[in-house]
Formats: structure tokens, sequence, C-alpha cells
């Protein structure tokens, strides 16, 4: 008894139009198309969302205060302070 299934091929199977091309170089793009006109008709007909998600709306960042840190600053208290190079030979 033969079964048949509805199921796409594998990227890298032959085709099932009989071509005898691989699928991906194919078919692959003709179904994927029909398959985003079909999932958007649907949405539309259901009063969907489309398939982008809302915007995300961060909450502020948390405040603290610690005076030894400056605004705009991570170096702490003061810069830190550079030693002059040396000067001649050993």
């Amino acid at each position: 008894m033969a079964t048949t299934t509805s199921r796409r091929p594998g990227r890298n199977d032959p085709c099932h139009c009989g071509s005898g091309k691989k699928y991906k170089h194919c078919c692959l793009d003709k179904d994927e198309a029909a398959d985003r006109a079909a999932h958007e008709k649907l949405a539309a007909d259901a009063h969907l969302p489309s398939s982008e998600p809302p915007p995300t709306v961060r909450a502020p960042k948390h405040q603290t205060h610690q005076p030894w840190k400056h605004q705009g600053s991570t170096h702490g208290f003061a810069p830190k302070v550079r030693t002059p190079r040396k000067v001649g030979g050993s």
C-alpha cells in the first residue's frame, strides 16, 4: 500500500517536479514564496499582527548614588597619573 506525503523534499534531494535538478536549485524559492503568501493571507484573515514583533520599550537605567563615581568617568577618584619616561642611557 503506497502512502503519499505532502512534505517537501530536503534541499539536496531531487526535485519533486521531475527536472532532475536538486530541489534547492529548482523549486525551493517558488515553494517558500507560496508558503509566505499563504501565511500572510492567514494572518490577514485572522487580523493577527504581521510577523514583525512589536517594538520593545526598555525600562530606564537604574540610578545609584555613588559619589566616588563621576558622570562619564569610570576611572575612580582621579585620572591615572603617568610617570615621565626615563631619558638617557643605562
